[in-house]
């Protein structure tokens, strides 16, 4: 199995949808995806993301898009002051200031940590994360993955989310800090990364990172803008 996990595209955040230039980038990244042979699709429950994935379903046809709520965004900072405090991204300025080892597996600990309502999303994201796999026939034992399909079946399937939730995935998927990972992966809008399961029965492994947090199907727009722009003034160097 291959899973391939899309950030939305550029969002109003206020009223939870794409702007403009977020609909033309799920346009373009909805071409670039056509390419991957994708049967199922699923988004997270919020609205940026379901209408990135609206715009792959309509390239390609496929009309049913299964909702994820455990892949909404991340929140942080405490309960009584969201979003004003605790950011991690930013954190992770602070740790290394501080000689953090961003690989501590005892992250949690850290002030930017302890009472940041990251790191309760952070940890529901990984058991759900399993729940998940397991209804697709990847079952966690220990660090890894069973494959417990009884046939070989090569399918691959799209994942609509954001990048905090897909950070918080990918952490407990490879057993690697959520810190190091906020620190160490920059995701553009609709920056695209495919992980690929092992697809013998029975196997126990990890899966292979094909891909990650690739957005270069984004040129596409760069280059049909300077050709407008060139169109309108051959001047434009």
């Amino acid at each position: 199995m291959r899973l391939i996990i899309v950030r939305h595209g550029d969002p109003d955040y206020e009223n939870d949808c794409l702007t403009e230039l977020g609909h033309r980038q799920a346009e373009i990244a909805a071409q670039r995806l056509l390419q991957e042979q994708i049967s199922e699709i699923y988004s997270s429950s919020c609205g940026r993301a379901i209408e990135t994935a609206e715009a792959f379903s309509k390239a390609s046809g496929i009309q049913k898009i299964d909702i994820l709520d455990f892949m909404k965004e991340i929140r942080f900072g405490r309960e009584e002051h969201l979003y004003t405090e605790l950011n991690p991204w930013y954190g992770v300025d602070d740790m290394i200031q501080e000689g953090w080892d961003l690989r501590d597996p005892d992250w949690r600990e850290h002030p930017i940590y302890k009472e940041n309502t990251a790191t309760v999303d952070v940890d529901q994201i990984a058991k759900a994360t399993d729940t998940w796999l397991q209804t697709l026939g990847y079952e966690r034992e220990g660090l890894y993955y069973r494959n417990t399909n009884a046939v070989t079946e090569e399918k691959t399937i799209a994942l609509f989310c954001h990048g905090g939730s897909e950070t918080a995935m990918l952490s407990h998927i490879y057993n690697l800090p959520f810190p190091f990972l906020c620190g160490t992966i920059h995701m553009p809008h609709t920056a695209i990364s495919i992980l690929r399961f092992d697809k013998r029965p029975g196997s126990l492994n990890q899966p292979i990172l094909e891909l990650l947090s690739d957005a270069t199907h984004l040129r596409q727009m760069k280059e049909g803008i300077r050709v407008s722009e060139y169109s309108k003034n051959p001047n434009i160097t």
